[in-house]
């Protein structure tokens, strides 16, 4: 397996100040937007984005996270049984647009789950996507709205995202098998 490094925790750091501005310019002063995080890194990365769009609009965000694991279509086949994290909506989802945060664009599938738990909890006035990275080789035809990095890769390929707050550094590797 040969292993590259696709971004170190500065370009990450950049990549997040960018995808707020990118969301500033396309919703002016988000006065609709609320932030979801899917759990477990896409938190992180929501929680992050947060804070950069609080300080630049100088007000709070409604911010919530979403587990997914549930409703993913491939639970009764993983070797392991799935570690079921937090939802937090604490917010009413039919008074907002949400933007879903995610790691990694692949398949589609897990944001197809994140729409499906999205749907136990309300209803939104609209559901766009933001990922750090979008690696392709899609299953479903889900698409980003908000994309840090695009990244070519082969269907066996594995791409890992390590943010400080869970893994202690932040880092994306491309593991190429």
């Amino acid at each position: 397996m040969q292993t590259q490094t696709i971004a170190n925790a500065e370009e990450i750091k950049r990549t997040i100040e960018r995808l707020a501005y990118e969301i500033l310019e396309r919703k002016g002063n988000c006065e609709n937007l609320a932030l979801l995080g899917i759990q477990r890194r896409g938190v992180s990365i929501a929680a992050r984005l947060k804070d950069i769009l609080e300080k630049k609009l100088g007000r709070k965000l409604p911010f919530g996270e979403l587990d997914i694991n549930l409703y993913r279509d491939d639970w009764t086949s993983l070797a392991h049984k799935p570690v079921i994290g937090p939802t937090n909506i604490p917010f009413d989802l039919s008074q907002y647009e949400v933007l879903l945060v995610d790691d990694v664009l692949f398949t589609g599938r897990t944001i197809r789950a994140a729409l499906e738990a999205l749907g136990d909890h309300g209803r939104p006035q609209k559901v766009e996507l933001l990922t750090l990275i979008d690696r392709g080789n899609r299953e479903l035809p889900i698409q980003a709205d908000f994309i840090g990095k695009t990244v070519q890769t082969g269907r066996n390929d594995h791409v890992d995202v390590a943010v400080a707050e869970i893994d202690g550094n932040d880092t994306i590797t491309l593991n190429r098998k």
